[in-house]
């Protein structure tokens, strides 16, 4: 199974979770890919959208080797395995970490600006992303979501490996996906338009969500900024 784009796997995914919009739920994306997806999720179920901001924790000397992430809230995930196996030490591994730390925050100040984070307590909350390939930044962000007591917590994303996904299961209270896939070597080979989504374009999906949104963070599905 493929996708056009995050829009179109937006929509799948929005599809799957229509049982959801009577829990008045509030949908977090993961930036910077996992934005268009939540998105789609929000519009259909005329739900608020935020941003919640993880990093992934790279090997020393191979940024892309995910050996962990960092969350918004504090949270910090390793892969103990994956250290062991290349031999790399928590030390090390600590240092980056504080790097990515540094750069949460960064990000939190440039897509929310002033605006406080979202109240997450008593809520349900769909956390989604563009896609689970070993779950660790999904990990971390779950855990970062947990110590702010929300009334359950929901992963929803379009494509999954199984394993990660299996994995992420006892994490959640309820783990929705379009396209679980037994074999993956990347999310990308399941979009035929997997084009890096900008800083940029995330800010303008979340000030378009401001300027509509009220105090009392009320919207539905009829609201404007959806066309």
């Amino acid at each position: 199974m493929r996708f056009r784009d995050r829009t179109d796997a937006g929509r799948q995914l929005a599809d799957l979770l229509t049982e959801y919009g009577a829990e008045s739920p509030l949908v977090l994306g993961l930036p910077r890919g996992g934005i268009p997806v939540a998105f789609e999720v929000a519009r259909k179920l005329g739900a608020p959208l935020d941003v919640w901001v993880v990093r992934k924790v790279g090997a020393p000397g191979q940024p892309e080797l995910g050996l962990g992430a960092v969350a918004e809230g504090g949270a910090l995930f390793l892969d103990r395995e994956m250290m062991r196996s290349l031999g790399v030490s928590e030390t090390e591994v600590l240092q980056t970490a504080e790097r990515e730390t540094h750069e949460v925050l960064a990000r939190i100040a440039r897509f929310r600006g002033v605006h406080p984070a979202p109240e997450i307590s008593g809520r349900t909350v769909i956390l989604v992303d563009d896609g689970v390939a070993t779950g660790g930044t999904v990990r971390a962000a779950i855990r970062a979501l947990r110590t702010l007591r929300p009334r359950e917590i929901v992963l929803a994303v379009p494509v999954g490996a199984v394993e990660s996904l299996e994995s992420l299961r006892p994490e959640v209270d309820e783990l929705v996906c379009v396209h679980p896939a037994e074999f993956m070597s990347s999310v990308g080979e399941y979009y035929d338009d997997f084009r890096q989504t900008s800083d940029e374009e995330v800010q303008a999906v979340l000030a378009r969500m401001r300027r509509q949104q009220g105090p009392e963070s009320a919207m539905n599905a009829g609201d404007a900024w959806w066309v």
